[in-house]
């Protein structure tokens, strides 16, 4: 990588923007909207949400949707991902659909095209209806099918506003949040039943997908990953094994299937040896093989660093990826400190090469990409938030993206994590992600400093780069 002083211009037509969630921004709103499995989680467990804070008004974007969307204007916006509540649209999960929410989601996404933003829709953001988790969630065939319909309903209601769908974002999430590490509900530790869930979302992607090319829409239809690009401690061979294990694991349980329709091999030998095969059949494998994604949006982060077992696996405790690798944390490493992940740019440059050199170089953007950061009132000069280390971050990360399209990657846009600070699952209002700052108190909405940045880079296709930012 150069770094001479230069400017790094971008494709025509580059999507620039952001994304969030509805159950993280949007609030309860007045279309009786149904309750989720955050609500649940809340009757459960509310010690475990960060300052006591749920999602009965998160960011509001509900009743103030109109003036944020001139926001997003102001801030350079030309694409915006958002999610369609389904528990706003179906308040039971199933049954009937609220036209209020449907008059709410239109509305708004006639005032985003209106104002030159491409609406990117996602269906599925961690937030199931409670009576679909009551039925088992995503191990319920029954609520598989339930998705279906919502799906069904979402295309032909607003089919004719969206610029692209997504089936589901980051559905590694709740496999491991809810049946593995314990951070989301149900809060199991069941791997067997964290297999059924990821294989249930994995065919519910392609029976949506399935469903989505009878409408006939000029839209293309994907999914969108967090992928870690996974780097071994050394060159010793267990060393890349364990490598190889946590990338298959991670990586490519989703990947494979939703980009070419199979699941990896060495990860199914590995299922079946050790008893945790899902149940399916073999018209789930072939609606699987026949609906693969047309494009693929990348949430990248932070590296997923391994290495070989330094100890024996406890026979006693349960089954988890972790019995093939551990962690490592490299010296010298770079890091957020407010969120504990390292940042190591050359990641999404390592992602985009992926996909490009073995997943057919499919239509891709820079779906998440960002930086949290707690007590950002520390940064606060003129009654803005000077947060250049979040400039920093995003051009740190963007010369990588710009390189690997000079090297044939098919990236067509990138995507901020997030638009105006958002509530973020357990973690609340902890730290801090927007390019617009958010007072909990007032609802008031005030542009950081990366926020104008965000608007000149996006009038500009581009950015002048004169080396990297490194004072994390």
């Amino acid at each position: 990588m150069h770094h001479d002083k230069k400017f790094l211009k971008f494709p025509e037509g580059f999507w620039w923007g952001s994304a969030w969630s509805a159950e993280q921004a949007e609030g309860k709103g007045n279309t009786g909207k149904g309750r989720t499995q955050w609500d649940m989680s809340w009757d459960k467990e509310p010690n475990r949400f960060y300052r006591g804070v749920n999602t009965e008004t998160a960011t509001d974007f509900f009743h103030r949707y109109p003036q944020d969307i001139q926001l997003m204007k102001e801030t350079g916006h030309n694409s915006f991902r958002l999610s369609i509540s389904w528990a706003r649209l179906f308040p039971e999960g199933d049954g009937d659909v609220s036209q209020e929410a449907i008059a709410f989601y239109r509305d708004m996404l006639n005032q985003m095209n209106a104002n030159g933003i491409k609406p990117f829709a996602n269906l599925f953001h961690f937030d199931m209806p409670e009576r679909m988790m009551q039925k088992g969630g995503w191990e319920s065939r029954e609520v598989v099918d339930a998705y279906v319909r919502f799906a069904d309903t979402c295309f032909a209601a607003f089919g004719d506003l969206v610029f692209h769908w997504f089936t589901f974002n980051e559905p590694l999430g709740p496999v491991l949040g809810g049946y593995m590490e314990d951070f989301h509900y149900p809060n199991v530790v069941d791997f067997k039943r964290g297999v059924q869930v990821a294989f249930n979302t994995v065919l519910a992607s392609a029976k949506a997908i399935e469903v989505f090319k009878r409408h006939g829409l000029g839209s293309k239809i994907g999914i969108i990953l967090n992928l870690s690009p996974t780097y071994p401690r050394s060159e010793n061979g267990f060393d890349k094994q364990a490598a190889e294990y946590a990338d298959l694991f991670y990586n490519r349980s989703f990947l494979d299937p939703s980009v070419k329709g199979t699941f990896p091999q060495k990860l199914t030998d590995t299922l079946k040896q050790y008893g945790h095969l899902p149940t399916y059949t073999p018209e789930d494998l072939a609606v699987i093989r026949d609906n693969t994604v047309q494009i693929l949006g990348l949430n990248y982060y932070e590296p997923r660093r391994v290495k070989a077992r330094t100890a024996a696996v406890d026979p006693q405790s349960p089954f988890m990826p972790e019995w093939f690798f551990e962690s490592y944390v490299m010296p010298g490493r770079r890091f957020n400190p407010h969120r504990g992940w390292e940042i190591y740019e050359k990641g999404i440059y390592d992602l985009c090469i992926d996909i490009r050199d073995n997943y057919g170089n499919i239509d891709a953007f820079i779906s998440e990409n960002g930086m949290g950061v707690a007590d950002e009132e520390r940064f606060m000069q003129n009654g803005q938030v000077q947060d250049i280390y979040r400039i920093g971050y995003i051009k740190n990360h963007l010369a990588y993206v710009h390189q690997a399209i000079g090297e044939g990657c098919n990236i067509n846009g990138y995507h901020l994590w997030t638009f105006i600070d958002c509530w973020s699952w357990i973690n609340a209002y902890k730290n801090r992600y927007g390019l617009v700052a958010l007072d909990l108190n007032s609802q008031q909405r005030t542009v950081k400093l990366s926020g104008e940045f965000y608007k000149k880079l996006s009038d500009e296709n581009g950015f002048e780069f004169d080396g990297f930012y490194t004072e994390f």
